[in-house]
C-alpha cells in the first residue's frame, strides 16, 4: 500500500499489521530545542492532521510519501545506528496508534525518546521528552501562502479549526517532560504565544513560568533563516523566552536525511 494513498489524519484500517508509514529514518544531530546538538536517530512518519503553510516536511503532510515498515524493521534499523537518543517525528507521529507500541519497544531497549508533536493528540506512551510545537494563527495555509502548486482547499478551514487544543496541551504538560516550541516570524506571533501559554497554564493548574517555552525562527533554508533568526533572537530576549536554533538547517541547509 503506497504511503501517499494512506497517510492522512491517521493510518487506514487496512494498513499493514504492526507497521508505520515511514518517510525517513536516519542518524543526525538534533537540530532544535533543549537537546540541540545531541546525536540522534530520527524516525519520521508520514501523515499529519494539520497543514502548516511553512511545513519543512512537505512530503509528510501536503504530499505524504515513504514506505510502510514493520515495527520490528524500524527497531532493527534504529539498533543499527549509534547512540541512545531516538526522535519520533513527522508529519504528526501521534496520528498513528501504533506509534505507542514503537515507543514501548524503544523504551524496553533503554532508548531516550523524544516525540515531536503539534500537540493536538494525546497518547499514553513512554515518552522521555515531548517536544510540543503548537501552531499559531500565522501557520494557517491560504491561497496566498500555500506551497507552490498547492491549492489549500478545505485545509484552510480544517487547519484553523484543529491547530490548537488547549486541553490536550495541558494533558501533555501534566504527563510528560515537555518543551513548547513555537515557530515565530514577528512580534504578533509572540503575543499569540503569550496568550496560548497562559491558557495552557490555566488548564493545567500551574503558573505560566513553569512551562518551558522556546522561540524558533521560521525558515527551511539558510537564506531564509538569515532573514529571520536575529529578529526572533531579539524577541526571545525581550520577552524572556529561550531561543532555539535550527541547527540542521545551518549545517546542511535543506538536505533530506539531516
Amino acid at each position: 500500500m503506497p504511503v501517499n494513498d494512506a497517510a492522512g489524519d491517521s493510518s487506514p484500517a487496512d494498513a499493514p499489521a504492526e507497521s508505520l508509514p515511514v518517510n525517513e529514518l536516519f542518524h543526525s544531530l538534533q537540530g532544535e530545542g533543549t537537546l540541540a546538538g545531541v546525536p540522534s536517530t530520527f524516525v519520521r512518519t508520514a501523515g499529519c492532521n494539520l497543514r502548516c503553510w511553512f511545513c519543512d516536511s512537505y512530503h509528510t503532510s501536503w504530499e505524504p510519501t515513504g514506505d510502510w515498515m514493520s515495527l520490528s524493521e524500524i527497531v532493527a534499523a534504529v539498533e543499527e545506528r549509534p547512540g541512545e537518543h531516538v526522535v519520533l517525528t513527522g508529519g504528526e507521529p501521534l496520528v498513528h496508534e501504533r506509534a505507542v507500541e514503537l515507543l514501548e519497544r524503544l523504551d524496553e531497549l533503554g532508548y531516550h525518546t523524544t516525540v515531536e508533536t503539534n500537540g493536538t493528540i494525546y497518547r499514553d506512551a513512554p515518552i522521555d521528552l515531548a517536544s510540543v510545537s503548537p501552531k499559531l494563527a500565522s501557520s494557517t495555509p491560504t491561497a496566498e501562502n500555500a506551497p507552490e502548486g498547492v491549492d489549500p482547499g478545505v485545509w484552510t478551514e480544517r487547519h484553523e479549526e484543529r491547530r490548537v487544543d488547549v486541553e490536550t496541551l495541558a494533558d501533555l504538560f501534566a504527563a510528560y517532560d515537555c518543551q513548547f516550541k513555537f515557530v515565530v516570524t514577528d512580534e504578533s506571533d509572540v503575543e499569540d504565544v503569550e496568550d496560548l501559554v497562559a491558557r495552557v497554564a490555566d488548564a493545567a493548574g500551574t503558573d505560566a513560568d513553569d512551562i518551558d517555552v522556546l522561540l524558533m525562527p521560521e525558515g527551511q533554508t539558510r537564506d531564509q533563516l538569515d532573514e529571520t533568526r536575529n529578529a526572533v533572537a531579539e524577541l526571545a530576549m525581550e520577552y524572556g523566552y529561550r531561543y532555539t536554533p535550527r541547527l540542521h538547517v545551518d549545517l546542511w541547509n535543506d538536505a533530506p536525511g539531516t
